[in-house]
């Protein structure tokens, strides 16, 4: 591995680049093979989806706007014959689009232009979730004064802890587990797909409404879970109350934080 590789990287990757902007993939590719990504490029869909039939790459990287066969049909092909993760590369602007690779089955999406260094981390990412090794789903998420056990699907805020619904849990689960980024509505309903029933029934924004009111947060000015005028929602990521100030801890706070002796 040469001094410019990431040293943080387990294992080398490998990915198709299917994308027909050759500069942009060839930007695209030198940057993730800097970090030890080995990237097959191809700049048409149907070249595409045969070469990751034929060579089973770790993930894809999956522009939208391809000639030949387009990356929605590509998706579409890839997601019924293999759980490859996808990840949707696009400059389209409309929001349906994304929603429409999302409910295919794509994995994730950047929109041009994007940070390469966004990209591999969300590579990595989802690379990591397809061999199993993803551990937020069953390790305790904690921000700031919020815990969570997603093995129990219980919850704490200061030590006191939240009365969720089972959807209600995921949703703030996803959230935590993307403290301090922005998350649109559609990644929402994605990552949250595990109640699928209740994600397509009840709209996003209702959901957040009742998470609000569970976590106290004032619906004019929230502290923790704000919303990202055009964009989506954030947990925000804040320091830990002195313990002074917390609610009396329940039985599920980690056994390092420890109520300070009281005094005669």
């Amino acid at each position: 591995m040469s001094a410019g590789q990431d040293t943080a990287s387990e294992e080398t990757l490998r990915v198709v680049l299917v994308e027909d902007d050759e500069r942009l993939a060839r930007l695209t590719a030198k940057y993730l093979e800097s970090h030890g990504v080995l990237v097959t490029w191809v700049a048409d869909g149907k070249a595409g989806l045969n070469e990751v039939l034929r060579n089973r790459p770790d993930a894809v990287l999956l522009d939208l706007q391809l000639p030949g066969l387009d990356g929605i049909s590509v998706c579409r092909e890839l997601r019924a014959r293999s759980d490859v993760p996808i990840i949707i590369i696009t400059a389209r602007d409309e929001e349906a689009d994304r929603v429409l690779g999302l409910e295919l089955g794509a994995d994730d999406y950047v929109a041009k232009p994007f940070s390469s260094r966004e990209l591999l981390a969300r590579l990595r990412a989802q690379v990591r979730r397809a061999r199993g090794r993803a551990g937020p789903t069953t390790r305790p998420v904690e921000v700031g004064d919020l815990w969570l056990d997603p093995a129990a699907l219980r919850a704490t805020l200061a030590g006191q802890e939240l009365s969720l619904t089972a959807y209600e849990f995921t949703l703030l689960r996803v959230l935590a587990e993307n403290a301090g980024r922005v998350l649109g509505r559609e990644q929402l309903l994605y990552l949250a797909k595990g109640n699928a029933e209740e994600s397509f029934d009840r709209s996003i924004d209702v959901q957040i409404s009742r998470l609000r009111a569970k976590l106290g947060d004032d619906p004019k000015s929230p502290r923790m879970l704000k919303t990202v005028r055009g964009m989506g929602y954030m947990l925000v990521v804040e320091a830990r109350r002195p313990v002074s100030e917390r609610a009396p801890e329940g039985a599920l706070r980690p056994a390092r934080e420890q109520k300070p002796e009281r005094g005669p």
